[in-house]
């Protein structure tokens, strides 16, 4: 059972704003500190196969917000699970919850599909008084993390970081070890949130563009008339182009470690040690940019599996994913562990020092990003720019949006993106999908069906159902989605520091599967705002039928992010590898992150036979249709 909240009759936007300004004047005031956890972060000492773990509801208070979270052993986040490679793990999960049932997913993990974790797929569920036992081999080696996959229990605390061995020396040795495990905390119920969301699409934003803010966008756009075609274009769509999250910092407070910012959690060095942080982001909606001021970061492993070093100033990590990093600080100082979430409503933070009880400076928060037609899926069009070439269609003259997040939908009696050069603009017939704008043949994917083309000396099969219709479940079509891989995403691009890119991810030794594929299926990203309706195609996970793949076959899924938000999508039981441009050291990763507008693909062997899920890790977004079920026959 979901714990109410205290909001639970409805917030309106007046009282937010209110209440945004009480919280500046409390955040001013001194707080006092949490007890703090001894072991949060630190990895147990030894490895060990057999586990038992008990979930239960605990009274849990951080930053003045109570709730009766579901955890493990009373703590959040949960214990961290320490495993050996070529081991067999026997996890005992008791369910002491009172009228609900509970599951855990290894998210990362190779194994049976029983052992999974998800209810309705791999298993029933472990109802209350129940024990069910997980136990699988392990294949593998890295970072993960495990979470509930029932009732939305995860937003509320129950989750935790596992650490697993690998058979052989670490070839990136480190004297000390840390687990930085970055989640959210709120007394509001996922459920309420749900419910907010439906009533009003930008009930928790905030943070619109003013007066104040146009100077820098001034700079920005290259002059004060770029500047305001550009806000001319979006208010004429009835766009938000500073909608960056669904739920922010005003009702979030971001943990690191399970510690609020004023607690400050602290990791310990020696000067001129080299020390590995294993950040997993935890969180259920929420990307977070992180960055140690003073040191530099080298990334070494993504999503559990080892890359090519890239030195870093700054790297964005998505809802699900996990990056190791290695740090050597060689001054005897306090560095500050700085995670501020991508909208810029809040931060986590902890500090690396050389002694318990330090605390380094808290560098400022940078400027919200702000949304460009690259998010909508215009290409690299900006204000100003000629459409030449870009045909409207006599049925739909015009095109709005609703507020919020920035999605297109037709609109009869409204007007083309002012600000823009609209001359050689010509009519064309309507299209019989009736989708608002057409674009020249070479910009768009033809919809195939089952189609032989020639790939890599292969011959693929093609699943393409065309663009989705526009309709109550999608706002928008990306008519020229682009490959955003090489780009650090929106608000990091251009600020001064080295900012990791995917295009920069290198697997350290080529894949276990050399062969090219035989299907391809192309998955768009869709998703109505103002209904809060999320799905692939144009469709919620109630109307969708499953994936369904033969066994060993080779399969490339190709991504079209019809939408202007980030979705980190996951696929349980196999590895994505990221078709990046690095030939046959393509990185292995569980969840990939689709920028707005975007296009990518990525290669998956279907060697794990059963039903596994497929869905955005947002989880407000799985909980409204983001998902699928793709079954290994």
């Amino acid at each position: 059972m979901l714990i109410p909240s205290r909001n639970r009759g409805g917030l309106s936007r007046r009282r937010f704003v209110t209440g945004l300004g009480a919280g500046a004047v409390m955040a001013a005031l001194p707080r006092p500190l949490q007890a703090h956890t001894p072991t949060a972060g630190q990895i147990p000492p030894m490895a060990r196969a057999r586990w038992n773990l008990r979930v239960g509801r605990s009274r849990i208070e951080i930053d003045h917000k109570m709730l009766h979270a579901p955890c493990i052993g009373g703590d959040v986040p949960g214990p961290i699970l320490r495993w050996r490679q070529g081991d067999t793990v026997s996890i005992n999960v008791t369910n002491t919850l009172a009228d609900e049932d509970t599951s855990i997913h290894w998210h990362g993990l190779r194994l049976p599909a029983s052992m999974d974790g998800v209810p309705g797929l791999s298993f029933a569920g472990i109802a209350p008084g129940q024990t069910f036992t997980y136990r699988f081999p392990i294949t593998q080696s890295g970072t993960y993390w495990y979470h509930s996959h029932s009732g939305m229990q995860e937003a509320q605390g129950l989750y935790g970081a596992i650490v697993i061995d690998p058979p052989v020396p670490d070839p990136q040795p480190c004297a000390r070890d840390y687990v930085i495990l970055l989640s959210e905390w709120s007394d509001v119920s996922p459920m309420d949130m749900l419910s907010n969301l439906k009533m009003q699409d930008d009930y928790y934003v905030f943070r619109q563009r003013t007066l104040a803010s146009f100077p820098r966008e001034a700079r920005a756009a290259g002059s004060p008339l770029a500047a305001l075609k550009d806000r001319l274009a979006w208010s004429r769509m009835r766009m938000a182009a500073t909608d960056i999250a669904d739920v922010t910092g005003v009702i979030y407070t971001y943990l690191l470690n399970g510690h609020a910012p004023d607690m400050n959690w602290n990791a310990l060095f020696t000067p001129g040690e080299r020390v590995r942080l294993r950040f997993i982001n935890g969180a259920s909606m929420t990307f977070f940019d992180i960055r140690i001021p003073g040191l530099e970061m080298l990334v070494v492993a993504a999503d559990g599996n080892a890359v090519e070093p890239v030195p870093v100033d700054e790297f964005r990590i998505g809802v699900a994913e996990t990056y190791d990093v290695i740090v050597q600080p060689r001054e005897a100082r306090a560095y500050t562990l700085f995670a501020q979430s991508e909208d810029r409503t809040g931060y986590a933070r902890g500090t690396l020092a050389p002694q318990p009880g330090m605390s380094g400076p808290i560098p400022p928060m940078d400027p919200r990003p702000v949304r460009s037609m690259v998010d909508m899926g215009m290409g690299d069009m900006k204000p100003g720019s000629s459409m030449k070439g870009m045909a409207m269609p006599d049925h739909a003259p015009g095109m709005q949006a609703s507020h919020g997040h920035s999605h297109l939908m037709p609109h009869h009696e409204g007007r083309m993106m002012e600000g823009m050069d609209m001359t050689d603009m010509q009519p064309s017939p309507p299209e019989p999908s009736g989708h608002g704008m057409s674009m020249p043949e070479h910009h768009m994917d033809k919809p195939t069906h089952h189609k032989p083309t020639t790939d890599t000396a292969s011959i693929i099969e093609v699943d393409d159902p065309g663009p989705p219709p526009l309709n109550v479940e999608n706002q928008n079509i990306a008519r020229m989605p682009t490959d955003r891989l090489g780009s650090p995403g929106d608000g990091l691009e251009h600020n001064g520091r080295r900012v990791l890119n995917y295009s920069q991810l290198r697997a350290t030794r080529p894949g276990s599967d050399p062969r090219p594929p035989t299907r391809e299926i192309i998955m768009h990203l869709t998703g109505n705002m103002e209904r809060y309706i999320w799905g692939f195609n144009g469709r919620k996970f109630s109307e969708s039928g499953p994936i369904r793949l033969r066994r060993n076959e080779r399969v490339r899924f190709t991504l079209i992010n019809d939408t202007m938000m980030e979705h980190p999508i996951h696929l349980h039981g196999m590895w994505s590898e990221l078709e990046n441009g690095q030939g046959a050291y393509r990185p292995y990763k569980h969840t990939l992150i689709s920028q707005p507008g975007s296009k990518l693909s990525y290669l998956v062997t279907a060697d794990a036979p059963g039903m596994w899920a497929y869905h955005c890790h947002l989880m407000l977004h799985m909980e409204t249709g983001m998902f699928r079920t793709v079954i290994v026959e």
